[in-house]
């Protein structure tokens, strides 16, 4: 391990762990552009240099991936990754409210921290955390992803049924297409280009960019610029000074995502709204979230961060990647002739320690050029509405098309913002939307594999039986429980405050 850390400290590897931190910035900046797709783009360029360096610049460009894809969330409610969509619940009221610089700093010192867990975990933990993954099958991943739905309760803003309401259009939506089960064509109305499903990204850019855009559109008349914004001033050292002191809240934040990034196929996307929805869970004072807390923002970002370097354990330890960048990296790794596994401990064990600090110091990296870009990123909220709409609207649609090539899922985007748009004054949240889009590709293949494997046994030994299937139905049970008496409370708090008004 120290023999690592010292490789990972040369200045070749620093400086093309730099240059791959400094592509992050860009590939999760812009809608669309993921982090998959810019590992993927990254690895011919990796062929002119040493294994080592090569797979940090990777691992930099990923890292940094994971943090920029909360600009564009907080600043313009355009989620630049799945992952950030949990960022946008407060970062963009936070936006509204003149802290743009707080949001991005926060979110950046956040992600420094998230990715120091995941790290920490990859190194440290490796096959400990691997051995309880293993217990994971399609079963638990169907619970897992039934209690990330639950999140819908904080969500769901003044109604409880249209929260539920919204989570199930969201989980239609991602329905559409071939049936898991059956291969059964469903929800396509006859239109052939529906077979191929809907694209997680173009859908959650029309559930968040396009109704953005439309209320910019609509509202030009009544305000020139998104919000106001005036740089302040040790700002930086403040939000760092804020998040800190909740320092349960990050070590919980942080343990979330660094033991869901271990479990292959979970992702950033589960360990950031899992976090999300447990920092709501054991906040004192709930009633912030989503109107511009903090607290919000740091619970996502610590965790998708975490997720990123935890992701890597099961690749390096097992030869299974833990996500689709990890794939990517794996895939990188093997051109060279080296093969993800235990061999690869044998073989090279330099390189796989030098790689986990390698994303430790990536961190590092890009908490510096975050915090030293925050006050100009910031100054987008101040381009004048009628030029920052259209520039939204480009980049949705190019990153709806890039995705897969397809110009109808940039006509899919479209659909689903207008109708987003048209049910939100109804009291229809985005966020209930996106949720059930995001999880049901999750929820359906999990339950139909484990419905098969129910076959040879029982449905009630596959589902109901297991340590790990009880811990998750039962928090599944609590967390429904404390949402609907969360929001009876609320409730009542509400119509105690409204003044009876006398009659003359």
């Amino acid at each position: 391990m120290i023999e690592g850390l010292m490789q990972a400290l040369t200045p070749t590897y620093m400086l093309w762990l730099t240059v791959g931190v400094m592509m992050g910035m860009v590939v999760g900046t812009l809608p669309g552009l993921t982090a998959t797709m810019g590992t993927a783009l990254l690895v011919p360029f990796t062929f002119a240099l040493d294994p080592g360096p090569g797979i940090a610049m990777l691992g930099g460009l990923y890292v940094c991936a994971m943090f920029s894809d909360a600009i564009p969330a907080c600043l313009v409610n355009t989620p630049g990754t799945p992952a950030a969509m949990a960022t946008a619940f407060d970062g963009h009221p936070m936006v509204l409210e003149g802290r743009g610089q707080e949001a991005i700093v926060g979110a950046c010192f956040s992600s420094a921290l998230g990715t120091f867990f995941g790290a920490a975990c990859y190194l440290l933990l490796a096959f400990p955390m691997i051995a309880i993954a293993l217990m994971f099958g399609p079963a638990e991943f169907f619970w897992l992803g039934i209690f990330a739905l639950t999140i819908i309760g904080s969500l769901a803003g003044d109604s409880i049924l249209k929260g539920l309401a919204g989570g199930g259009i969201g989980l239609l939506i991602s329905a559409v297409g071939i049936s898991h089960a059956n291969e059964v064509a469903r929800f396509t109305f006859g239109v052939p280009e529906f077979r191929a499903g809907v694209s997680l990204v173009a859908g959650l850019i029309g559930v968040f960019a396009v109704p953005q855009v439309l209320s910019m559109v609509a509202g030009l008349r009544r305000k020139e610029f998104i919000a106001e914004y005036k740089p302040k001033r040790g700002e930086t050292m403040k939000t760092i000074k804020k998040v800190l002191e909740h320092p349960v809240h990050v070590i919980r934040s942080g343990v979330i995502g660094s033991f869901i990034g271990v479990l292959p196929g979970a992702g950033s996307v589960v360990a950031a709204l899992v976090s999300y929805s447990e920092a709501v869970r054991w906040a004192k004072d709930k009633s912030k979230f989503g109107k511009g807390d903090l607290r919000g923002v740091t619970a996502s970002e610590i965790a998708n961060n975490a997720a990123a370097p935890a992701s890597m354990v099961p690749l390096v330890t097992l030869g299974v990647p833990g996500s689709s960048p990890a794939a990517v990296i794996a895939g990188a790794l093997m051109l060279r002739g080296l093969t993800p596994g235990p061999e690869l401990f044998q073989t090279d064990g330099n390189l796989v320690f030098a790689f986990g600090w390698s994303l430790m110091i990536a961190g590092v990296v890009t908490f510096i050029l975050g915090s030293l870009f925050a006050p100009v990123l910031v100054r987008i909220i101040r381009i004048p509405l009628r030029l920052l709409a259209p520039l939204i609207m480009f980049l949705a649609v190019i990153g709806a098309y890039a995705i897969r090539n397809n110009i109808f899922d940039v006509y899919i985007m479209l659909g689903i913002g207008v109708f987003v748009f048209l049910i939100k004054p109804l009291g229809f949240h985005p966020g209930p939307i996106g949720l059930g889009l995001i999880l049901g590709p999750i929820i359906e293949p999990s339950l139909v594999q484990a419905l098969y494997i129910s076959d040879a046994s029982s449905i009630g030994n596959i589902f109901f039986t297991g340590t790990i299937n009880i811990i998750l139905i039962s928090l599944t049970v609590l967390s429904i429980v404390l949402a609907v008496w969360t929001h009876k409370k609320d409730r009542a708090k509400k119509r105690e405050n409204i003044p009876i008004e006398e009659s003359e």
